[in-house]
């Protein structure tokens, strides 16, 4: 089954991220938590797009997607679906947004493919096998020390919550090699994948945000975890190598 999962997942990521590439030249804006927080049409469209196909060719599958589309699953798989993550970086032109889609069973996250095509990149991973970009197999950066680590967050939308972040940030950077913050969250979790970054870290994320990235990321042998080393939640992501994991999870 996975096998049958994962080439959909690609094919469907391949659809919305050429759909997404046909850029508008204007958009329309509808706010969410905050003024911050917000979709564009083209998050929408995507999210249409995926779920159609994804139900044309399993009807039975169950959905929770970002922009509101779900139905509980009589197959036993859920897919999981960002279906344009980094919007912001989206709307000013900027690289490294994505289609994140990831299908689950009673266990976790089975698949996972995250499909970048404004830096012409593609990651996937399925439970038990291995990770890879653009087809080639991938490794996450072990053993990293603090002091040599290349890190990327992201902020919450929550502006209270962001000057906690930023009091995080100020104890961390004099103990780091440098930090990045690229603007989103599932190909981050892929970057330390394939060892373009040591870890990653970032609070207030979404299940789709992590799902598919974090699966790769644990297929290439990182660690993926929420606070104390419990499961990755909307309180905390923190990814990185095992090393490296184990020295940063008590800073954040």
């Amino acid at each position: 089954m996975s096998t049958e999962l994962l080439k959909l997942a690609h094919t469907v990521a391949k659809l919305a991220g050429s759909h997404l590439m046909n850029r508008p030249s204007s958009f329309t804006f509808t706010e969410k938590s905050s003024a911050v927080d917000f979709a564009t049409q083209m998050d929408q469209q995507a999210e249409e797009l995926i779920v159609r196909e994804i139900l044309n060719s399993r009807p039975d599958d169950g959905i929770i997607a970002e922009e509101g589309a779900a139905r509980a699953s009589k197959s036993g798989i859920t897919w999981v679906i960002d279906p344009l993550d980094g919007t912001v970086n989206y709307l000013y032109g900027l690289p490294g947004w994505n289609v994140s889609i990831a299908a689950k069973d009673k266990d976790g996250v089975l698949v996972g493919v995250v499909y970048a095509p404004s830096i012409n990149g593609l990651w996937s991973a399925v439970r038990g096998g291995d990770a890879t970009y653009n087809g080639e197999k991938i490794k996450c950066n072990d053993p990293v020390t603090l002091d040599k680590a290349l890190l990327s967050t992201g902020f919450a939308y929550d502006l209270d919550l962001r000057s906690t972040q930023g009091q995080v940030i100020s104890n961390l950077l004099p103990r780091i090699r440098d930090l990045r913050r690229n603007g989103a969250a599932a190909v981050d979790l892929c970057y330390v994948a394939m060892g373009s970054l040591d870890g990653f870290f970032e609070a207030s994320l979404n299940e789709w945000d992590h799902a598919a990235g974090g699966l790769i990321a644990t297929q290439a042998g990182a660690v993926i975890s929420g606070r104390a080393g419990g499961p990755a939640n909307k309180d905390l992501v923190v990814c990185a190598g095992p090393a490296l994991h184990a020295q940063l999870l008590p800073l954040i």
